[in-house]
């Protein structure tokens, strides 16, 4: 959105405002002032005309004019009805040099997880990728995903909803007293970079939101399943104001995760490249690495896939 329509939007959100006000003030003709505000509402913006000049009614779109509209984080947005990957295009920004943009989609036509699974992301969803340019080492940019998945939960429990972590990066709602849980959100973080720096990194992000429980994968759910729609452009705009919040305190992030955790005390079982591990997760390390209490002593896991297991 360009700088013109922004200050327009400024001063329409503090009541109304004439046409004349403006021109004068944007130092633009009122033919221009006219053409910008035709254009806001092509967008999507409810701009009413009375007797005392234009009054923003509302702010309905779900487009990037209306999630950067008083969004409070340094993001530009890049909006898509349908994408085939929100994280792809992000990494295609990337490598062009863009940062602090964000990708947001309607819908995924061919969303993936991690480990290149596929993940259902139909319209009603929050599919949305952030580039960033974060001035850490590849050894603090787990710290990124877990960042991810606090803002996510947070902003998910502001909708009502009892979200909760488990390791490393699924937001989940518990269901039960031994660690079962359905999924809601998950987190797919990229990066480039070089052995003591990180060129880029992509933190994709998606959300479960308004959408039907049912048709979604088995052990999944939504939040309009468990506390009702949201206004998707807030939910976004929330988002991204956590995330920013915690990329700028990363020492904030661990305990923050805790907090949320639904994994620590569970009974676990870690699959990775050097053999699965199984026993109890006691802790999480201030890089993100998982601790496990195991027959044969304490194991640190930086990375796998995590499994629930129910108390023996």
């Amino acid at each position: 959105m360009n700088e013109t329509r922004r200050a327009i939007l400024a001063a329409l959100a503090d009541g109304p405002v004439s046409g004349p006000e403006l021109a004068e003030s944007l130092e633009v003709s009122r033919a221009a002032v006219w053409k910008h505000i035709e254009g806001l509402r092509e967008a999507d913006f409810e701009i009413e005309s009375g007797a005392t000049g234009y009054e923003l009614a509302a702010v309905d779109a779900y487009n990037a004019p209306a999630v950067e509209f008083e969004l409070e984080a340094p993001f530009s947005v890049e909006y898509h009805d349908s994408v085939g990957s929100t994280n792809d295009r992000a990494r295609e920004l990337a490598g062009e040099g863009a940062t602090d943009v964000i990708v947001l989609a309607d819908e995924q036509t061919g969303g993936r997880g991690r480990l290149e699974r596929e993940w259902s992301a139909p319209a009603g969803g929050v599919w949305v990728s952030i580039v960033t340019r974060p001035a850490i080492t590849p050894a603090q940019a787990p710290l990124y995903t877990l960042a991810a998945s606090v803002a996510t939960a947070n902003v998910v429990r502001e909708a009502g909803v009892d979200a909760r972590i488990k390791w490393p990066n699924d937001v989940v709602v518990p269901v039960g007293e031994d660690g079962d849980y359905r999924k809601l959100a998950g987190i797919l973080t990229e990066m480039e970079g070089q052995t003591d720096r990180v060129d880029w990194l992509v933190a994709g992000i998606g959300v479960n939101a308004n959408l039907d429980a049912n048709g979604l994968p088995e052990g999944a759910t939504s939040i309009r399943d468990e506390a009702g729609d949201v206004d998707r452009r807030r939910f976004v705009q929330r988002l991204l104001e956590e995330f920013d919040h915690y990329r700028n305190d990363l020492e904030a992030v661990v305990p923050a995760w805790r907090d949320l955790a639904l994994t620590i005390g569970q009974r676990v079982r870690v699959d990775r490249p050097a053999g699965e591990i199984v026993g109890e997760a006691i802790d999480v390390t201030e890089s993100g690495a998982l601790v496990v209490e195991t027959d044969d002593g304490r194991v640190t896991v930086s990375a796998g896939d995590c499994e629930h297991l129910r108390p023996v």
